[in-house]
């Protein structure tokens, strides 16, 4: 089994990589599905401040990597690319479980074009003001976001041309998984 773990601020453009990663044969995935089904199981909004809160609670009452933990039964097949990876402790958790077949891959863009994107793709878990978009970016960043996107095998920058980034992005999963 190889397994990519897909990481990146929000709104960097994660879910183009992860397209491209379909096209590829990568079964993908979301960490951010077994967040949002957890939310819905106990009734929630499916809105950035309630489904933000209650995973921030739940990695304070079961630690910073029981996403990840919720997540590897999910991880099945050949080539799987793992979407939201959040944090240090969930990267431990991962390469603990696949070792040295485990890639890690950080998207980049900057906060203004992050922002700009959302605002054009408004799902209803993004952030809707710019103080909103912050403080979102904190509490992720909070969780060691940034340590793993540091940390990173490879990085996309995403600024360009979606075509751009999608080239891009075929290269990298290519590269670390044929």
């Amino acid at each position: 089994m190889r397994v990519v773990c897909l990481t990146g601020m929000p709104g960097c453009g994660k879910e183009e990589a992860l397209v491209v990663a379909q096209t590829l044969g990568f079964s993908v995935v979301r960490m951010g599905d077994i967040v949002r089904e957890e939310a819905l199981r106990r009734g929630l909004p499916i809105t950035d401040a309630t489904v933000g809160g209650m995973a921030h609670a739940e990695r304070q009452g079961h630690g910073m990597g029981i996403w990840a933990e919720r997540t590897l039964p999910r991880v099945q097949g050949e080539r799987v690319l793992v979407d939201g990876l959040r944090g240090r402790a969930e990267l431990e958790i991962f390469r603990g479980a696949f070792g040295t077949d485990l890639s890690v891959v950080a998207v980049h863009a900057s906060p203004k074009t992050r922002y700009d994107r959302m605002l054009r793709r408004r799902r209803t878990d993004d952030a809707g003001t710019l103080e909103a978009f912050h403080a979102r970016d904190l509490r992720e960043l909070s969780w060691g976001l940034g340590d793993v996107i540091a940390t990173a095998d490879v990085m996309l920058v995403n600024e360009g041309t979606l075509e751009e980034f999608r080239r891009q992005a075929r290269a990298a999963l290519g590269r670390l998984h044929g």
